[in-house]
């Protein structure tokens, strides 16, 4: 079966489905952590305006996902991926990141840092399987957070 999504910059008009995707991805951490998640009240309009939104669109144009990265320093800093709940486990989340790491490889930049709640127990699996390595643990605006890196 062949990828059933492409991947494209995102559009002021996609502003809501991204708002929705975000609050439906992180809907069940919720409860783990006992508040909303920043990606939840992030400022959509304002990242994807500065071209640091990336949407997954599935085969009837819907977003399916979405990525936030942008450059910081000497990296890529990739803030947020998320995938629909009703979209999980196709490759979303995985594309979204390689695509973040493709552009990071073009744009010159030496690695892709990005961090996780330590609560989201399924994110320090997934990344270390992705070649990211865990590089610091913090806590930040109340969040204990795991912080990984990728040398690209």
């Amino acid at each position: 079966m062949g990828k059933q999504f492409t991947i494209r910059q995102a559009k002021a008009a996609d502003e809501t489905a991204v708002r929705a995707c975000a609050e439906d991805a992180y809907q069940q951490y919720v409860a783990v952590l006992g508040e909303y998640l920043p990606p939840m009240a992030a400022d959509f309009a304002s990242l994807i305006a500065s071209g640091f939104v990336h949407v997954a669109v599935g085969a009837q144009a819907e977003v399916v996902g979405y990525v936030v990265f942008f450059h910081r320093d000497d990296h890529v800093f990739l803030e947020n991926v998320a995938v629909r709940s009703n979209a999980t486990g196709r490759g979303i989340g995985k594309g979204l990141i390689m695509f973040c790491e493709r552009e990071a490889r073009l744009s010159g930049a030496g690695s892709v840092k990005l961090y996780t709640n330590e609560k989201m127990t399924e994110n320090l699996l997934i990344y270390p399987h992705l070649g990211y390595r865990e590089i610091e643990r913090k806590t930040e605006d109340g969040f204990h957070r795991v912080f990984f890196e990728k040398p690209l």
